[in-house]
């Protein structure tokens, strides 16, 4: 279950960097096919976040001390554009027009991500 959780949270996060973000879209037309579209996309979101982002953390371990944490800003916008690369590979219509767009995508999708996962978190424990 928290798996279908985070995939349709980071989705939402990926909806929301479409309105936010000049250079991030969806060129689905159908409502349908945008969300299936976004659910693909997070599932690839999710892998390459699972899988490169610790190698490259590892690798570049020196280049975050030295830089105190910035260089990941740069990280995450390039690893944004790897996930838009990828939906282009398997033919989904989901767009990063360039670094700049991917920068500023990767981090609405932090930003909305904590949120939602902020307020689930706190409806979590409501019902308990």
């Amino acid at each position: 279950m928290k798996l279908i959780l985070t995939v349709l949270v980071t989705a939402v996060a990926l909806l929301a960097s479409t309105y936010v973000v000049d250079g991030i879209d969806v060129t689905e037309t159908t409502w349908p096919a945008k969300v299936g579209t976004l659910l693909v996309v997070a599932v690839i979101f999710g892998v390459i976040n699972a899988i490169v982002k610790p190698v490259v953390k590892a690798i570049g371990c020196g280049i975050y001390v030295l830089t105190l944490g910035l260089f990941g800003l740069i990280v995450n916008a390039l690893l944004f554009l790897l996930v838009g690369w990828f939906a282009e590979q398997f033919g989904l219509g989901f767009e990063v027009d360039g670094f700049w767009a991917g920068f500023w995508g990767a981090i609405v999708v932090w930003i909305v991500s904590f949120v939602l996962n902020l307020a689930l978190d706190l409806a979590g424990r409501e019902e308990d």
